[in-house]
This record gives structure tokens, C-alpha cells and sequence, in this order.
């Protein structure tokens, strides 16, 4: 035990400057130096950030599929947020959290996040998180919008940024599954693809909603290290997949899990599923 004698010796002499009246600034130069000593310094590499972040995909009156989310469900579940203490959060500020920058997140905190760019978000979801300052990330392929009957249009994209609450940022261009097609392709015909739908995304929103776009939601939740890397490369921040846990700082930013929600998951289970998420 001898290699703890220096750490005993600098602790019995910060209690002594500590407890001394006289010595304010080195009394609270001690108190910060025993702190990172017996609990590490909260903002460098011995500090935890975790929270779920939730994953819907549309909503409606009625559940015509799984992922379809009645709206009074939906609505329900942000009331249970409100009532046992939980905040959402912006998407980027649970990023800067979970890369190790200096950004404090509150207690019992989480995320939402929207895939694909279904209509309802703006007919459905927009009336009750606009009631509650509710913020949510879209994730979207622009492949779709303005083109496909059942997604959103620019201009609807455009009202909900301006809402304030959302941010909307990039689902791949036109949503492929990479797995199949890397078996379908030549190699060189797959860099290719993939090189376009991660670039293109990005600067068909930037175009079109004036802002950055440097968070990624994988199509399918399908992801590996060749993926992670170009989307680094592409100038992503984070990329989140599909995987059912609570992303932390000890996840890798190119792949941080999501909550896949689904109608299915009564207000019991939404509750569970928080609580497993957020350790309270």
C-alpha cells in the first residue's frame, strides 16, 4: 500500500488549508483538488452521461401497423413525462453530452427523434409537442419529401422549423439497405452509393432548411465500421441506430442506440422502459 501514502499526504493536507479561515482561495483550490481526487473531475473522462433516446416513426387516430402510434397514446406518454419528472431534451445537446463535451444534461433526461418524414409528424405530432415546448429531431430522406404521398413537404418542414422545436437532419438519401446492397453491388459501385447517399442528404436539407445537418439516423439501423467511418469522413457528428438501450459516453458517436417505439407499448411499459433507460 505504500504507492497510497503521497495520495493520504495531499489529502491530509487539504483538509488542513481547507479548514483554514484565513486561506479562502487556497482553502477552495484544496476542496476542488480533494474532489477530483476521491471522485474525478466531472468534465474529463470520469464523467457519465446516459439517457434514452426515442425513436417514433408516425402517428395516427388509429394503428393501422407497429409503428404507426395512436396519437392519444403518444399523447398520454408525454403527459407521464411531464408528471414523474423527466425533460426532453434538444438531440444536440444529448450529442455534445455523450461526445465528452462539457455539456450538463438534467436529471431523468431524454431524447426524441422521428425517422423517415411521415406526414402525421406535421397532421398529428406537431399540435401536442407544440402544446408542451416538446423538442424532437426529424430524421428524413430527401428522396421522399414533396415527392412521395405520404411524406412531408418542404413547406410543411419549413412551418416546423420555425416552430422552434424541431430540428431536422439526415436519414440517407433515399433510404437504402446497405447490407443488400453490398451483396448486389461491385465494390467499387457500393462506395459510390453510399458515398452519395450520405453527401447528397446532407446538402439537399442544408439547401432547402438553412441549417446544419450533421446527425445521421442509419436506414434499417444497419451500420458497421466501414459505414461508421465514411459517415465520419462525410462530415457527420453522430449517427444513432436501432439498438434497444440507453446511449452513453462509452457508446461510439456513430453509433448510438434508440428506443425503436411502437404502438404495442402501453403506458406501463413506457414507464418501465424509462426507468431501465434512466437508472431512476
Amino acid at each position: 500500500m505504500s504507492f497510497l501514502k503521497p495520495f493520504f499526504k495531499t489529502m491530509r493536507e487539504g483538509r488542513r488549508l481547507v479548514n483554514s479561515p484565513g486561506r479562502p482561495a487556497t482553502a477552495l483550490a484544496c476542496r476542488t483538488l480533494l474532489a477530483v481526487l476521491l471522485f474525478g473531475w466531472a468534465g474529463g473522462a470520469g464523467a457519465r452521461c446516459r439517457l434514452p433516446i426515442l425513436v417514433y416513426h408516425r402517428f395516427a387516430a388509429t394503428a393501422a401497423d407497429s409503428m404507426t402510434v395512436r396519437t392519444d397514446r403518444f399523447a398520454a406518454q408525454l403527459d407521464y413525462l411531464a408528471g414523474h419528472g423527466y425533460t426532453v431534451v434538444p438531440l444536440r445537446q444529448a450529442v455534445a453530452c455523450l461526445r465528452g463535451e462539457p455539456v450538463a444534461l438534467p436529471p431523468r433526461a431524454l431524447a426524441i427523434t422521428v425517422d423517415d418524414g411521415h406526414r402525421s409528424v406535421y397532421t398529428d405530432m406537431l399540435p401536442l409537442v407544440r402544446r408542451r415546448l416538446i423538442p424532437v429531431t426529424l430524421f428524413i430522406y430527401p428522396s421522399a419529401i414533396s415527392n412521395a404521398s405520404y411524406a412531408l413537404t418542404w413547406e410543411q418542414l419549413a412551418e416546423l422549423r420555425a416552430s422552434g422545436l424541431f430540428d431536422v437532419q439526415s436519414h440517407s438519401y433515399w433510404h437504402p439497405n446497405f447490407r443488400q446492397e453490398q451483396r448486389r453491388l461491385t465494390p467499387e459501385q457500393y462506395q459510390t452509393l453510399v458515398r452519395m447517399q450520405l453527401e447528397k442528404s446532407r446538402s439537399v436539407i442544408a439547401a432547402h432548411v438553412g441549417a446544419p445537418v450533421d446527425l445521421l439516423a442509419w436506414p434499417f439501423g444497419i451500420h458497421d465500421a466501414d459505414l461508421m467511418a465514411r459517415a465520419a469522413a462525410a462530415g457527420y457528428r453522430a449517427a444513432f441506430t436501432l439498438e434497444r438501450r440507453s446511449a452513453s459516453d462509452t457508446d461510439d458517436p456513430m453509433a448510438l442506440p434508440r428506443y425503436l417505439m411502437v404502438d404495442a407499448l402501453d403506458l406501463a411499459g413506457f414507464a418501465r422502459l424509462l426507468q431501465a433507460g434512466s437508472g431512476s
